[in-house]
């Protein structure tokens, strides 16, 4: 695991490489090294290949003392999943979370994707039904 001051991390797992269409790369930019970054990264890395992310913010629920690590994205390119990057990168959030005083680690699951809502059962988390999610465009 390599980590840097920019809010990215990298779980390394091995070699390859891939390019980042320019106007993709400066929205990454603005998003996660302006001086207010909207989300920490890490990445699941095969040397230089990027191989899978996950992308948190912590949150303060209002509701009490406690903060969250709130998951926005977990996702494996298709040619690397099933070889245990997802479980990875769901340890490292656990610790990251534990490491920043977090009670738990909230996220949303996309009803129509099965294969996700699977490995969240599968790494021992049930949904919630006690929330629904909302979404306000701008």
């Amino acid at each position: 695991m390599r980590s840097s001051a920019s809010g990215c991390h990298a779980v390394a797992l091995g070699g390859g490489s891939q390019a980042v269409r320019a106007a993709d790369f400066l929205q990454i930019r603005a998003a996660l090294f302006s001086e207010r970054p909207a989300a920490t990264v890490l990445l699941a890395r095969d040397d230089s290949r990027v191989l899978g992310l996950a992308s948190y913010s912590l949150l303060w629920q209002a509701a009490g003392a406690d903060t969250s690590l709130y998951l926005k994205e977990l996702y494996v390119r298709e040619f690397a999943r099933r070889r245990g990057i997802a479980q990875v990168l769901m340890d490292r959030l656990k610790a990251e979370a534990a490491a920043a005083g977090c009670a738990r680690i909230e996220w949303t699951g996309d009803a129509d994707n099965p294969p996700a809502l699977h490995f969240y059962e599968a790494y021992g988390v049930a949904p919630k039904d006690t929330k629904v999610f909302y979404r306000m465009e701008l």
